[in-house]
């Protein structure tokens, strides 16, 4: 197994701060908007913008949360082993509001395709956006374009993109690992 990195700890930093400055441009003091972390990889990603508007434009009242598809995906009976649900922590009504969806990898669509499904039971959104760290370009099995995107990546069936949090992994890294 190999693995060339993608994106080194400083790379990913720019392009959080990039990914950060296109929200304020179209969602300004986020009155109307919220940001929902998909679990479970896109939480840590959702958390890093968050603080990043923050602390760097001075946006405190942002509504945000993590939402579960795990039983919303219409894959989810076909796994071997049972699956484990993550949890889902939105305590806001998305009703009118402007959704922005968080993932980290943006690949077949299917996983996009569960949130919208899932959403639905916390209101109507106004509108919904897709913000990726990672778009697998060539790979997608459903109609689904994200709206900000911090890479294009062009991998080949049989090659993942990991993506290293600090957090979680104890460095923030993304590589393409091929088997």
């Amino acid at each position: 197994m190999s693995q060339k990195v993608l994106l080194d700890a400083k790379e990913l930093d720019i392009i959080l701060h990039r990914l950060a400055c296109q929200l304020v441009e179209n969602h300004t003091d986020f009155s109307e908007s919220v940001i929902i972390g998909i679990q479970p990889r896109g939480v840590f990603l959702a958390r890093r913008i968050e603080k990043i508007l923050k602390e760097e434009y001075n946006i405190h009242n942002i509504l945000s949360g993590q939402l579960d598809i795990t039983f919303y995906r219409d894959d989810f009976r076909r796994s071997d082993k049972p699956l484990e649900a993550n949890k889902t922590k939105i305590d806001f009504v998305v009703e009118d509001k402007r959704v922005v969806f968080v993932d980290d990898v943006l690949y077949t669509g299917r996983s996009i395709r569960a949130a919208l499904t899932a959403i639905q039971s916390f209101g109507r959104p106004k509108e919904i956006e897709l913000l990726t760290l990672i778009d697998r370009r060539f790979s997608r099995h459903l109609p689904i374009q994200p709206d900000y995107n911090g890479r294009q990546v062009d991998a080949i069936n049989e090659e993942k993109v990991q993506v290293n949090w600090k957090e979680n992994e104890g460095q923030d890294a993304v590589y393409l690992v091929s088997k």
